[in-house]
């Protein structure tokens, strides 16, 4: 059980693409990045209590086992290997090539997420709470859902104990919350 403390905070993540290219727009782009979190997930054995998966970033909520650097580096780095990978084998060309930095060698080499992931301890419920509906409000105000529970890449459902879809795209572990005002 984990609940968010000063010496056992949760973080908040929030992971924004390249030049905020809007890589997640389509449904099958979002898939393979919930894919790629899930895989992170189950690799680093952290627990996710809250996401979205927006067209250009996604916010995530997890536990404090690992540092938000080493957390980071599986978020980020899991997901940008399988998109970059997709990109190279299925294309389309044009989006990788949105993503192609130049080395200083005149090599290439590519990049999904912006180099400064934003990073927000929390430390309270009421804390928690706040970062919970600020997330699953994001579809609805970016006007891409009319209510959060309706946007398919949320865990809104199982906040609002409202019917999970089957499969639900990134499983969360709001059982394991540890409520203390409860």
């Amino acid at each position: 059980m984990a609940r968010p403390t000063f010496d056992t905070p949760f973080y908040f993540f929030t992971s924004v693409t390249h030049n905020r290219l809007k890589v997640f727009r389509t449904e099958k782009f979002k898939e393979l990045l919930c894919d790629a979190l899930n895989e992170a997930r189950r690799s680093s054995g952290m627990l996710f209590f809250a996401y979205v998966i927006m067209p250009e970033h996604f916010h995530i909520v997890t536990d404090g086992a690992r540092t938000p650097s080493d957390s980071l580096r599986y978020l980020n780095g899991i997901t940008a290997r399988r998109i970059i990978d997709h990109l190279k084998t299925h294309g389309p060309e044009e989006s990788l090539n949105k993503l192609r930095l130049q080395t200083k060698d005149a090599d290439y080499k590519y990049s999904l997420w912006e180099h400064h992931s934003d990073k927000f301890l929390i430390t309270s419920e009421s804390m928690l709470m706040q970062k919970v509906r600020y997330i699953h409000n994001n579809p609805v105000e970016a006007g891409l859902s009319e209510t959060p529970e309706s946007y398919r890449c949320s865990s809104a459902r199982y906040w609002l104990r409202k019917g999970l879809l089957d499969p639900e795209p990134i499983e969360v572990d709001i059982r394991k919350i540890d409520w203390k005002q409860r």
